[in-house]
């Protein structure tokens, strides 16, 4: 540790506690300040924090690197969201509740920083909390810690027994550049920029209230495909004691095949970085600006232009592995309990938008199987045979404030206001048993953090076994049985069968 890193520590470090009394907290980063806020005036947020350099200039496309600390950092607003763009095309995010979308501007490539949002001056609450890291979805191309749908501040104020940590991550050609000029394992930046963020947290949680050794890392599609990546690849120092993967997991064929690095030159190629060797060109492509790159990318996208480019994490053998089946019935894995599931109608927002008549119900019904459900039954049929603890669910709810179309319902992220508590923040207030699902979804997930082996049997929800119930959640009740059997029936492992309905 640095001269000045053991200053900074030994000045503003305080004696770890359940809460937070002071909104200047020391971190390896620095001393950081928050804020409260009239709506959460029990939740201290801590935004924009780097936990590392950022890759500017000569760091862009390189592996993260744990930031050296600043002398001070005002942590009270977001920071930006890694470069990307959204298409022009109308979708049920798009259009129906963008509020699953990150607010427009606020983008930019230092990006690399985590948001703590933690119970403040909680008297009652004296030994550290459990902490839930959070990785956001987007099909590894958007995403990021200024979601208005995934703010954690209401369900803080809530419980006062937890803490909420969202890690910002490079995607699309930032993230996973595959670029012949890289390292073949060192392409799946993004990956790596989770790592550090999960390795910051464990260093630093505690000065927030948090137990380092009760951490729990969260995600949703492709947020969750990272978290069971980041579970094949870490077995031996997780850092993480649970793993949460609504709507995504390792098995879900989402990623990139180009051996020959033919996306990233391409792209390169049109900015003038052609007809280079490999690391002068990625020399040349540095100097490019993110806002240029990514303008070039949307207009190819929004015009349907091919050659199609894309950028995905690939199977490098380090954070990405071919083998997942073989690796998991082998026991390579953390064999972390974890919690698994899908919602009801997940395929709706991915075929053509159609406000009126909405998608075709057979493609979306086999999407709903094929992309989530299935891969979700031969996950946990994988967990089951290696003896590792799995809790399953079904998410069923259909709120109008969140899905304001007839066809939508449990649409892919439907689930997560309510489990972050902001159902309630546009289209209406919440119902009251849109209330009483969000409070049960919370209280199994906090559940689940506090421990992650008893925690949700102490609620009524048993881990998995192939005779057993999993949970459907926001169907008639907030919360009943629903047998294992009904959810694994239109799968024959991680394929649809033929002509097969999702459950329920």
């Amino acid at each position: 540790m640095t001269l000045l890193l053991a200053s900074l520590f030994g000045a503003l470090i305080f004696q770890p506690s359940g809460a937070v009394n002071t909104l200047t907290v020391g971190t390896s980063s620095g001393p950081v300040t928050g804020f409260i806020n009239d709506a959460t005036p029990n939740v201290a947020q801590f935004l924009g924090v780097p936990f590392a350099e950022q890759p500017v200039g000569e760091r862009r496309w390189l592996p993260p690197v744990l930031k050296y600390p600043e002398l001070s950092i005002n942590a009270t607003s977001f920071g930006p969201s890694c470069p990307q763009f959204e298409g022009n095309a109308s979708s049920t995010w798009q259009t129906d509740a963008p509020e699953f979308i990150i607010p427009n501007g606020t983008t930019g490539e230092d990006c690399l920083s985590v948001n703590v949002w933690t119970p403040w001056e909680n008297e009652t609450s004296t030994e550290l909390l459990p902490v839930i890291a959070w990785i956001y979805g987007g099909g590894f191309q958007t995403g990021g810690g200024n979601v208005p749908y995934q703010n954690p501040s209401r369900w803080i104020e809530r419980s006062q027994r937890h803490i909420v940590v969202s890690i910002n991550y490079r995607v699309n050609i930032f993230g996973f550049p595959n670029a012949a000029g890289l390292k073949d394992d060192e392409q799946n930046l993004g990956l790596f920029d989770q790592r550090l963020g999960l390795e910051w947290i464990r260093l630093n949680i505690a000065y927030f209230g948090g137990d380092p050794n009760r951490i729990s890392l969260w995600g949703q599609s492709a947020g969750a495909m990272s978290v069971d990546y980041y579970n094949f690849a870490y077995p031996t120092d997780p850092i993480v004691q649970g793993l949460i993967m609504d709507s995504g997991n390792a098995l879900v064929s989402i990623g990139s095949s180009d051996p020959e690095h033919t996306n990233f030159t391409f792209v390169a190629s049109h900015f003038g970085c052609s007809n280079l060797s490999v690391q002068a060109e990625l020399d040349c492509f540095r100097n490019v600006s993110t806002t240029e790159i990514e303008a070039f990318l949307k207009q190819r996208s929004d015009a349907g232009t091919t050659p199609a480019v894309s950028f995905n994490p690939i199977v490098d053998n380090r954070t990405k592995f071919a083998n997942y089946t073989e690796r998991a019935l082998a026991g390579n894995f953390t064999k972390k309990p974890a919690i698994s599931g899908t919602a009801a109608n997940e395929g709706a927002p991915f075929l053509p938008y159609n406000r009126t008549y909405g998608p075709n119900m057979t493609l979306t019904n086999y999407t709903t199987l094929s992309l989530f459900l299935c891969p979700t039954v031969k996950t946990t049929q994988n967990r089951w045979a290696a003896g590792t603890t799995t809790f399953r669910y079904l998410y069923a709810g259909n709120f109008s404030n969140i899905s304001p179309l007839w066809w939508e319902g449990p649409y892919h992220s439907s689930e997560l206001p309510l489990i972050f508590g902001t159902s309630g923040i546009a289209r209406g207030a919440s119902t009251p048993f849109e209330i009483e699902t969000s409070e049960k979804m919370q209280d199994y997930w906090l559940a689940f953090a506090e421990d992650p082996v008893n925690g949700l049997p102490a609620m009524g929800w048993n881990a998995y076994e192939p005779d057993g119930d999993g949970v459907l959640l926001g169907r008639d009740v907030a919360s009943q049985p629903i047998a294992e059997t009904r959810l694994e029936a239109p799968c024959d492992g991680a394929t649809p069968k033929a002509g097969a309905l999702p459950p329920p």
